[in-house]
């Protein structure tokens, strides 16, 4: 009997160690799709409600997943669109941004897309919806709004508008379209002959317009190119090699895919031939740039063939593949790391499964070396670092209250509605100001408002009152803290004329919306946009420019 015993611990242990994983596996998998079964079937038979499947086991599924990372999902039939239209940037609609506004507890238009059924049915800026169809949209908030308005192209419906500047109301019938949102907004010439092209999105195709406004600037007389790729997050990986394919020769490759299974294995070269591989480009990233805009910027990074400038990227790394489930649902899922040209994964986040799934940031101290084509040295583990690095102007705190859905005095909206009703015309979006006569008069409407907003400074100040009362402290300082109290009191007018310039570039980007769309306002914005300053100065100084993509001398 020991004998046999001992035979049989010698098989078990020459065993292959991967037969004994994969067995393993394959029982806990068994074992718990047994478990989940018996408990729905115990929960279906015997709760006290009746349950509705869709949503409980939709929940199961929803919790499963969440434990992996945050790009794995799956999409149920009746939400297969919203899938579509993230990949693509189609959907069916009357082109336009709404809403919410707090004052009047309903949606309003914010701002139609040229050429679009809301443009063609005359919608402006302002107006408020309220009704689809004869169904009341009071107190509705925005996803509900969106979802009657969107609908199969070729359908139509009756919107009941009132408009604000004149308090006519209107009826107008819509037909719905295959609406594309612009991917690539905005494209045109800068100072100093320098091209600039702003891409949003990289969604299918989109690299045939890039291709045709590039070769555009081209004509124009561009001699170097500012390719804005800020809160970009991302899109289709083949764009991304089609874009990079216009710069590098061909045959270079740009991604390399590594997953469990082979053929998550693959390695991306550039297949078309270039249109320029020696004009000077200097590409714009920010924390909003993610996965294939990263794609474009480090790749070409990492083949010394641009400057990236900004701030640091967001760090997506991860490869995602749709598939078909059961029932005409399909599901996103996480199949690889991509690998750009220097061999490194840029990917930000560990995900671990363990305990329901957390996140951990990969330290600097554990990334790794890695070098350029010109033997420069990059980093992997956490986004694109820039070559330059050069934070925008951010927003004052009372900039962000007064576009807030937090004001319910919606101030700076209603002003922007009556400035439009009055200005039939205004001058080019590059051209465009915002009179100190037309500030002094947003100014007057925030004050008698009665306007209020949380400063930082006050806010800092209340905390320290309180860990200086809990170390004891407080008396011995009260004079000093009442001091301070009064210089920081809450002075709406001061911080008014304090950020006065700032105020009235937000101002003029939202009139040149109303007037010449999206595109119009990126074009307004430039005028006072430092980080395209710096890349246009950049450009303009070819030794500096030339002494960026060489490593530095040791």
């Amino acid at each position: 009997m020991i004998k046999k015993l001992f035979l049989s611990l010698l098989i078990l242990a020459v065993l292959p160690v991967s037969a004994q994983s994969d067995k393993d596996h394959e029982f806990k998998v068994s074992k718990n799709m047994d478990v989940f079964n018996s408990i729905y079937k115990n929960l279906d038979q015997m709760y006290v409600d009746t349950l509705d499947a869709d949503e409980v086991i939709g929940n199961g599924i929803k919790a499963m997943l969440k434990s992996l990372d945050p790009y794995t999902e799956y999409y149920p039939e009746s939400e297969v669109k919203n899938l579509k239209q993230m990949l693509t940037g189609k959907y069916a609609g009357i082109g336009a941004l709404v809403r919410y506004n707090q004052q009047l507890k309903r949606v309003v238009i914010d701002e139609p897309f040229e050429g679009m059924p809301a443009t063609e049915a005359g919608l402006k800026k302002g107006d408020i919806i309220l009704s689809i169809d004869d169904e009341s949209m009071l107190d509705k908030d925005n996803s509900y709004v969106s979802s009657h308005l969107r609908g199969e192209p070729g359908t139509t419906f009756v919107l009941k508008i009132k408009r604000p500047s004149t308090g006519k109301i209107m009826k107008m019938k819509i037909t719905r379209k295959a609406i594309q949102t612009p991917s690539m907004p905005y494209y045109g010439m800068l100072p100093s002959n320098i091209g600039y092209i702003n891409l949003n999105a990289f969604t299918d195709k989109i690299s045939r317009d890039v291709r045709r406004a590039f070769i555009d600037l081209k004509k124009q007389g561009a001699k170097g190119l500012v390719f804005d790729l800020r809160d970009n997050g991302g899109g289709s990986l083949q764009e991304a090699i089609n874009i990079v394919s216009m710069f590098v020769p061909r045959g270079v490759t740009i991604v390399k895919t590594k997953g469990k299974l082979k053929r998550a294995n693959d390695e991306l070269k550039t297949s078309l031939e270039p249109i320029d591989t020696v004009m000077p480009i200097v590409m714009l990233v920010d924390d909003g740039t993610a996965s294939a805009s990263e794609i474009t910027s480090g790749s070409l990074q990492d083949l010394d063939r641009a400057v990236v400038l900004g701030t640091r990227t967001y760090g997506k790394g991860l490869v995602q593949y749709t598939m078909d489930v059961p029932y005409n649902g399909q599901m996103k899922l996480t199949t690889s790391k991509y690998y750009i040209p220097s061999g490194r994964c840029i990917q930000a986040i560990n995900y671990k499964h363990a305990n329901g799934g957390y996140k951990e940031h990969v330290p600097d101290s554990l990334t790794h070396v890695f070098y350029t084509k010109n033997g420069r040295e990059v980093r992997d583990g956490g986004g694109i670092t820039p070559d330059v690095v050069l934070r925008p102007d951010t927003l004052p705190n009372i900039a962000i209250y007064l576009r807030s859905v937090r004001d319910s005095n919606e101030v700076l909206l209603n002003y922007e509605i009556d400035y439009v009703a009055k200005h039939p015309t205004i001058a080019a979006p590059d051209k465009f100001e915002l009179s100190d006569e037309d500030y002094a008069e947003f100014k007057k409407r925030v004050i008698a408002s009665d306007f209020k907003y949380d400063r930082e400074t006050e806010k800092y100040l209340k905390d320290l009152v309180k860990l200086a009362k809990f170390e004891g402290y407080y008396e011995d300082a009260k004079p000093e803290f009442e001091a301070l109290q009064k210089k920081l009191t809450h002075n709406v007018e001061k911080d008014l004329d304090y950020n006065k310039e700032m105020l009235k570039h937000v101002i003029e980007t939202d009139l040149v919306a109303a007037y010449y769309y999206h595109g119009g306002a990126i074009q307004n914005g430039l005028r006072f946009d430092k980080q395209v300053k710096e890349a246009i100065r950049l450009i303009n100084a070819p030794e500096e420019y030339k002494k960026l993509l060489q490593p530095k001398k040791k």
